[in-house]
């Protein structure tokens, strides 16, 4: 699919809410939207997506809006879910088997091939139904399972290490849950850093601006 320009960050953060979005439409059965009820549902202008999307070659027909089956699709194809990407876990503790029993990888385009870990009452279960092997195992694995991702929810202590062996061994993504800044510099490796505490921090942030602001609504309405 053709980019009419180069596609900002800020588009590109957009569009999984838009294919998560349309993907809830399609379930409840919702055929067609126009960008303007699009926008509202999902808190943003009908321009802003108009914008978003004519930055792929535009969708849709204006007066007629957004088949919803046919958005999903193509946004889906944008982002790469129909490109068979695999992913392998390293790091089978806590916050790893809870991704692994409850993130859908499927529904996101990524088939989840194993998970990797040290712990020996660990190593050799499965976690729904995921095989999880001995780290040392992890390069002869991917070299006959080739992973497009790997997921590091180890150690922060382990977090390079770990993620050198990943790209060492081909990987083309780092899905990094550490808290630990990874970096392979001279590697064609994305690296996705997710910090759970950043979003905490600006959530705590929104409320203590909306309380704000309500204390000084309130101080003025008692001077008035």
């Amino acid at each position: 699919m053709k980019r009419n320009v180069k596609v900002s960050t800020a588009v590109i953060r957009r569009l999984p809410r838009y294919y998560r979005h349309l993907s809830e439409l399609q379930r409840k059965g919702i055929v067609r939207i126009s960008s303007s009820a699009l926008g509202k549902s999902i808190g943003l202008t009908a321009s802003q997506i108009r914008q978003d999307l004519f930055c792929f070659g535009g969708f849709g027909q204006q007066g007629y809006g957004y088949k919803v089956d046919v958005l999903k699709e193509q946004i889906g194809e944008i982002l790469g879910i129909n490109r068979g990407h695999t992913i392998v876990v390293l790091g089978a503790g806590n916050l790893g088997r809870a991704l692994i029993e409850n993130f859908k990888f499927s529904n996101n385009g990524f088939q989840l091939l194993a998970a990797f870990d040290v712990q020996e009452g660990t190593v050799g279960t499965q976690i729904a139904g995921v095989p999880v092997y001995h780290a040392d195992t992890l390069e002869a694995f991917l070299a006959e399972h080739p992973a497009s991702v790997g997921l590091l929810t180890v150690p922060k202590s382990a977090a390079q290490v770990m993620g050198e062996r990943l790209v060492a061994a081909g990987v083309q993504g780092i899905w990094n849950f550490t808290n630990y800044e990874v970096s392979f510099p001279g590697a064609d490796v994305v690296v996705e850093s997710v910090h759970f505490s950043d979003s905490l921090l600006a959530l705590g942030y929104y409320i203590a601006e909306s309380q704000d602001e309500a204390e000084a609504r309130a101080a003025k309405n008692k001077k008035a």
